[in-house]
């Protein structure tokens, strides 16, 4: 690992707690469409790779098929427009960015559909990020490169000078796939385990240790 030259977040369960939120709107397009739900904690492996896989995953095994994975992917997203700002910052995110902004550039790089992306970051964290990513047409899902190869040329770097710190095997994937360093986070949605397997460089007990490490490696140049 080396000083970073600017620093990605994942945005659903490393910046923000939204599992409630998200497993309430799929359950209730379940609902909808007769079928039945998942427990809150089920979503924790549901939800990370994309609205449409979450959808995907979300229905049953007989009702995969392309016309119900759309109904349950509209339903969820009418219903997620009108509760995405149902979420908590979680513990001490707030001033860990508010200490890293000022000494070099931050971004986010989200598998949320890039709309919900943008309106979380401008309500929760205004004026806090340089570029925000979510998912869209033009930018495909991580642990493609694409979004961080997007990110590193608006940031005027490249990915091997930037951190990348997320709390799923998809975000460390993406690190390794793009050449960026992977720190994963124990305050998210998945466990260590889970990180180490996918080649996390290194691991966060809590925001206020990413403070800690880029402090270390800013002293060692």
């Amino acid at each position: 690992m080396k000083r970073p030259r600017g620093i990605i977040f994942d945005l659903d369960g490393t910046l923000l707690d939204t599992l409630a939120s998200l497993a309430s709107a799929f359950n209730r397009a379940l609902i909808e469409l007769n079928h039945p739900v998942h427990p809150v904690n089920e979503y924790r492996h549901i939800i990370g790779d994309g609205a449409r896989t979450a959808a995907l995953r979300a229905l049953p095994l007989g009702s995969r098929h392309d016309s119900e994975v759309e109904k349950c992917l509209q339903l969820f997203r009418e219903d997620y427009d009108e509760s995405w700002y149902e979420a908590t910052i979680y513990k001490d995110i707030t001033n860990t960015l508010r200490k890293l902004k000022g000494q070099l550039p931050l971004a986010v790089l989200s598998n949320k559909d890039d709309l919900f992306t943008q309106k979380c970051i401008e309500h929760f964290f205004p004026n806090r990020f340089t570029v925000v990513v979510g998912s869209s047409s033009t930018i495909l899902h991580k642990p493609d490169p694409s979004g961080a190869l997007h990110i590193a040329a608006r940031l005027g770097t490249t990915t091997d000078q930037l951190w990348m710190i997320g709390d799923t095997s998809t975000d460390m994937l993406t690190a390794q796939r793009s050449g960026m360093t992977g720190i994963g986070v124990l305050w998210g949605f998945r466990d260590r385990e889970e990180l180490e397997n996918n080649g996390a460089n290194h691991i966060l007990g809590s925001p206020s240790e990413l403070l800690e490490l880029y402090n270390a490696y800013k002293l060692n140049g």
